[in-house]
């Protein structure tokens, strides 16, 4: 399949509209057998917690369930998503500050793991766990600690408070709560910390092991990985180390010689989102007009920042021009979105030949894209999965009709 050529997009574009998403399934699936590759090289006892919020797209999510990997969600709609997807109560882990209290209760009393943010929140666990003394209620503690990378993280439990010893105590009391988990947030995504990162969780799990006798099964070193990306994104981020390796050799490695003699070794969880869904989406465009502007000169596109989720930084692009286009070279050209917003840039700089017509075809849009993406002037686009040599229509274009039924006229 010839993705990039004017024939092949006119094609698509003629069929779904001028604006849309390509998926490529087969990277995502490929990234994650080889992210679990990289850590379980050093501690096989390990999996996965896909991060709904990064990409929540069904037949993402579903991979993952077919490889017995986690849902990790934060928020009532995710867990429908998962459910949606025939995801066992029990494979969901809902992370998150703000929790509906029902559809937690409905989660617990499946079999999931709710992984407690707050001591507000532990109260009303417990008052589930009381009305349903004939099941085991799951769950985990947030835990928040340091690990040199500057930033107060405003998720989970302080490790050091009496807040977090109170929930302890109160656990290895309880006869049917059972912690499952221990989790952890940050905010960095550099692979210097995540020594630190698990350093710190086994000081957590050999504390609560020591003082309290519980013993979670799972410890979660949480998200914040960097994935596959091209040089030139690399370099804008300021980025040395990008590959799965960075991050396993650091945290698995730490973990396989703290649990060298243990039989019954703690499973290590981590949850990516970024690392997995990044480079399985493009995000493509048409230019709709060129003109000049004070000396500058502006391109304006049937696209937006907010379909492509980088800030301030150019993302790796193709034009793939029309035949119709009479395009010319430019050397200082701006892209920019449909919005009415002056920060709407979806390329500074560009270099190059451009017409009216081209197709923008943008790299790594899988992250933080599709589902932060708000039905601001224009509708959402379609997504097209071009995974496997097929072409797949996984997502519609909205209508009028999916945007405005709640509304009262």
């Amino acid at each position: 399949m010839e993705i990039f050529s004017d024939k092949f997009l006119n094609c698509l574009s003629e069929q779904y509209g001028d604006s849309f998403y390509l998926l490529d399934s087969e990277v995502f699936e490929k990234n994650y057998v080889d992210l679990q590759a990289a850590f379980m090289r050093y501690y096989p006892y390990f999996n996965i917690a896909y991060s709904y919020k990064t990409n929540y797209i069904p037949k993402l999510v579903k991979i993952v369930d077919r490889y017995n990997g986690f849902a990790e969600v934060v928020s009532d709609l995710e867990m429908d998503i998962a459910l949606n997807s025939r995801v066992k109560y029990e494979r969901i882990i809902w992370n998150g500050p703000i929790k509906d209290k029902l559809r937690v209760e409905e989660l617990l009393i499946n079999g999931g793991t709710v992984n407690i943010d707050s001591i507000e929140e532990f109260e009303y666990i417990k008052e589930i766990a009381a009305k349903y003394k004939d099941k085991t209620i799951c769950v985990g503690i947030r835990c928040n600690y340091m690990v040199g990378d500057g930033v107060l993280s405003r998720f989970g439990i302080d490790v050091e408070s009496s807040e977090f010893d109170s929930i302890l105590r109160t656990i290895s009391e309880c006869e049917n709560i059972k912690l499952v988990s221990f989790q952890s947030h940050f905010a960095k995504r550099s692979p210097e910390y995540w020594n630190a990162r698990a350093e710190g969780m086994i000081k957590i799990y050999n504390y609560s092991k020591s003082k309290y006798g519980i013993i979670p099964e799972r410890l979660d070193l949480g998200g914040g990985i960097y994935g596959p990306m091209p040089e030139m994104l690399r370099e804008q981020l300021g980025v040395t180390e990008t590959c799965y390796e960075d991050y396993a050799c650091r945290a698995a490695k730490v973990f396989a010689g703290a649990f060298q003699s243990e039989s019954d070794k703690p499973m290590l969880v981590i949850e990516p989102g970024t690392a997995l869904a990044a480079n399985s989406m493009r995000y493509v465009c048409r230019v709709g007009t060129i003109k000049q502007v004070q000396k500058k000169t502006i391109a304006t596109a049937n696209g937006s920042q907010k379909n492509i989720s980088l800030l301030g930084i150019n993302p790796p692009m193709e034009v793939i021009h029309v035949p119709t286009s009479q395009h010319k070279r430019y050397d200082d050209l701006d892209i920019a979105g449909y919005t009415c917003i002056e920060s709407d840039y979806l390329y500074r700089g560009y270099h190059g030949d451009l017409g009216v017509g081209d197709y923008l075809v943008f790299e790594n849009c899988g992250s933080y894209s599709l589902v932060m993406k708000p039905p601001f002037i224009f509708a959402n686009v379609p997504v097209i999965d071009i995974g496997n040599g097929k072409i797949e229509l996984i997502k519609r274009a909205e209508t009028f009709e999916d945007l405005f039924s709640t509304y009262v006229f």
